[in-house]
């Protein structure tokens, strides 16, 4: 690509210019890539709701109707039976991996109540504060919820805490999630905990993602991210 040359400007003032160019249409690829990952996701997700989801439900359905018609002591109860709860549980697992792929709560819903649903969930109590009235960016709502989603399960399977909070903030044109626990601490970013693979999500949206977690004092992860 052709430079544009600017009056006055100096050979080495050119070639900072022309660094920081680049590093910004990187940075912009990069963002670009993050959020038509997030549409295919929501795209599958709302396929497998629609499709997979809905033709099993309705497999469950009807095995339950020919269960209920069968005499009682048939021998084909227990198999319609049997054949039932698969279904059921075929059902659960397929929420189960929609939710991992994109959470239709997110775009149904939006972000606070995305939020009160992974809270309900966590073994421990989660208060959950200062969810922005208006919706954000979708990139920007998708990585909040997989920094919490994550987060909340490195809570239940490490932190041996008793409660934790998830509290956002809006201030000048910046987001600010904040995710505590008052658990035993010690946990660390880069040990395969999960966030590490979420540090990329958060820094392609020129965000910073830390974790503060003294040994015996709990831990703090935050998110920054411009708005």
């Amino acid at each position: 690509m052709r430079q544009i040359r600017f009056p006055g400007e100096s050979p080495e003032q050119r070639r900072a210019r022309a660094l920081r160019e680049r590093v910004d249409d990187l940075h912009g690829a990069r963002q670009r890539i993050i959020e038509a990952a997030d549409a295919e996701r929501r795209r599958i997700e709302r396929d497998l709701h629609d499709g997979a989801q809905q033709r099993i439900v309705s497999l469950a359905v009807t095995l339950g109707l020919i269960e209920s018609k069968l005499d009682e002591g048939s021998e084909l109860a227990p198999l319609v039976a049997a054949a039932r709860e698969d279904a059921q549980a075929a059902v659960r697992e397929l929420r189960e991996l929609a939710r991992g792929i994109h959470p239709a709560v997110l775009s149904d819903r939006g972000l606070a109540a995305a939020l009160e649903a992974l809270a309900s969930r966590a073994p421990v109590p989660v208060e959950v504060s200062g969810v922005p009235e208006e919706p954000l960016r979708p990139a920007v709502e998708a990585a909040v919820y997989f920094v919490t989603a994550e987060t909340l399960t490195n809570v239940a399977k490490y932190a041996e805490a008793c409660t934790a909070s998830i509290a956002l903030d809006v201030d000048g044109g910046k987001l600010c999630l904040e995710i505590s626990d008052d658990g035993v601490g010690g946990a660390d970013a880069h040990a395969g905990s999960g966030l590490s693979g979420l540090c990329d999500r958060i820094e392609a949206l020129s965000g910073e993602l830390t974790v503060v977690s003294p040994p015996g004092g709990g831990t703090t992860v935050r998110a920054e991210i411009p708005l």
